[in-house]
């Protein structure tokens, strides 16, 4: 369940609240990909911490000002926990690569560079401990892996 600005996990609960927000929706992101919760609260804390550090004020305000991304509605683009035992593919894209779980209605991210696609699908792979499936610009498959 991801969590949003009411509902996190303790270990959130003496940050910032701009901290918080920003390691909220990094951790949504992170289990979104794979992670499981244990590596991804201490990353999204340490990186919401540095992202703090080095905004300006004027950028930490507009974040604020916006909704509470971490609410998540039925059409929004999260995870569909139905596709975590399913390979990661890399496929063409009318913006460059994307990478997507198999049978995704939408990429998960977006690439210009086929390698830079490829590098992360084996990190959401290996994290969801499944298969990588590179496609050729036609749409064949590439390799197995």
């Amino acid at each position: 369940m991801p969590w949003t600005m009411d509902d996190y996990p303790a270990s959130l609960k003496n940050l910032d609240k701009p901290v918080k927000k920003k390691a909220i929706e990094i951790a949504n992101a992170m289990l979104d990909e794979g992670y499981e919760e244990g590596r991804a609260i201490p990353i999204a804390t340490s990186q919401a911490k540095e992202w703090h550090d080095n905004a300006s004020e004027k950028e930490v305000k507009d974040f604020m000002k916006n909704d509470d991304p971490t609410e998540r509605d039925a059409d929004a683009s999260h995870s569909n926990p139905d596709l975590m035992d399913e390979a990661e593919e890399v496929v063409p894209h009318d913006d460059g690569w994307a990478v997507q779980a198999k049978d995704a209605k939408r990429p998960s991210q977006v690439f210009d560079n086929k390698q830079d696609a490829i590098n992360r699908a084996k990190e959401i792979a290996a994290n969801k401990e499944t298969e990588t499936i590179i496609h050729k610009k036609d749409g064949s498959v590439q390799k197995h892996s």
